[in-house]
């Protein structure tokens, strides 16, 4: 262990080690070496790097989905604490119109029955506005819950991609291990599938 820390190999370190080094072990990569070809476990090297790379671009992705959806949600809730507060100050209103309007019916006489009229007739224009007001915020609260809804399940989607990415490095170990064929078309359909759903997220599907 050096004053730098320590790092554990894994077996696919090893085989990708190996791979880079130009050890052929087996006969078929021997062949493959010899006849200046590319050999199945430098493919499968190859390959596991550019699924690991895609799988770290997906893993971003993710990420910022999920950051963004936290975000949405957050203005949601501030647009829906500022309509509550509009619909209290209307509340607010109705109560002085009705009182207003109770003094104006009970008045003795016309100066003061019009001087109330006069304060009726503002209150109700205010709750027009007021009520605008809350309604616009309502409606800017939900297209914030709607779009922090569209970022969660494109997260989830980022998500699966990621994870069947992760898969598919895991049966490029076992199959740079193993030398088993059906193992590395396994790694391979896999990894298809996991750009498949990475596609699906790109398209908000």
């Amino acid at each position: 262990m050096s004053g730098h820390g320590f790092h554990v190999h894994g077996p696919h370190d090893h085989e990708l080690e190996h791979a880079a080094s130009g050890g052929h072990g087996h006969g078929a990569d021997d062949a493959a070496a010899k006849g200046g070809g590319m050999s199945t476990t430098s493919k499968i090297a190859v390959c596991t790097a550019a699924i690991a790379t895609v799988g770290a671009i997906f893993s971003y992705m993710g990420g910022a989905t999920q950051a963004n959806a936290g975000l949405y949600k957050n203005n949601a809730a501030i647009k829906k604490t500022e309509a509550s507060n509009q619909w209290n100050y209307f509340q607010s209103k109705s109560t002085k119109q009705a009182l207003a309007e109770f003094a104006r019916d009970t008045a003795t006489d016309d100066a003061r029955r019009q001087g109330w009229q006069a304060k009726v007739t503002r209150y109700e224009q205010e709750k027009t506005e007021i009520q605008a007001a809350a309604k616009k915020l309502e409606d800017d609260s939900a297209r914030w819950d709607a779009q922090s809804d569209e970022q969660m399940h494109q997260h989830h989607r980022w998500a699966q991609a990621t994870t069947v990415l992760q898969v598919s490095i895991a049966l490029a170990a076992i199959a740079l291990l193993t030398k088993k064929k059906w193992l590395e078309r396994g790694m391979y359909g896999v990894a298809v599938a996991g750009l498949a759903i990475g596609v699906l997220a790109a398209m908000h599907l």
